[in-house]
């Protein structure tokens, strides 16, 4: 497994790449800013990168903007946000997708080094690993507010069908409807569900995610 490691703090930086190398991973680059973390995935091509949220320049999200920005160029690049907090819409961001191959983890959480291994494995593999505390949030801020409760029952039906990965042709077939009318439910689950139109396909991802978490 090759693996990038991006974090601005050196003792972590050089701490993770020397046990990463203790279980026979091959570092190809450590790096402590964005722009070099972005031109080290173009030229190693890693399996797996491990990316702080919070870097330079400009230490806002620039870590979790250049991984999304590296999964768009490589999308069998492999994503593991470390981050010292839990920061929700980071988690709706990293997963937003849809293909897995990603986790998000809070560093003070990750407290030998068998369960990062574990982490990259399953992110390698495809799969997702969300720390505990990460889910716990995702379920109080559902119950705290479901946005999906202002839609109609003919509304549920389309997002339902949406989660399927149904298309919108075939969510009119079983609806027996037309397709500008599945359409205009889906610009009103949009609207409702507060997913406002930033010209990319996002929303649907986001849209079914909503309606996952509220099962």
């Amino acid at each position: 497994m090759r693996v990038v490691v991006a974090d601005d703090s050196v003792l972590l930086r050089e701490g993770l790449v020397r046990l990463l190398t203790e279980v026979d991973t091959e570092v190809v680059a450590a790096v402590d800013d964005a722009p070099h973390f972005l031109r080290a995935v173009k030229e190693h091509r890693p399996d797996v990168a491990i990316v702080d949220v919070r870097m330079p320049p400009g230490m806002t999200d620039d870590g979790l903007r250049a991984a999304v920005e590296a999964r768009q160029s490589q999308p069998e690049l492999g994503i593991l946000m470390l981050s010292a907090y839990v920061e929700l819409s980071y988690a709706d961001v990293l997963l937003s997708d849809g293909r897995g191959g990603v986790g998000y983890l809070l560093k003070d959480r990750v407290t030998s080094l068998d369960t990062l291994v574990e982490a990259l494995r399953t992110i390698s593999a495809g799969g997702t690993v969300l720390d505990p505390e990460v889910v716990a949030q995702l379920l109080v801020a559902r119950r705290r507010t479901d946005p999906l409760s202002r839609l109609s029952t003919r509304e549920r039906e389309v997002l339902a069908l949406m989660a399927e990965g149904r298309s919108n042709a075939a969510i009119a077939e079983r609806l027996v409807v037309t397709g500008g009318a599945v359409e205009k439910h889906i610009s009103n689950i949009f609207a409702k569900i507060n997913l406002p139109d930033v010209g990319s396909d996002n929303r649907r991802v986001l849209a079914v995610l909503a309606w996952l978490r509220s099962r």
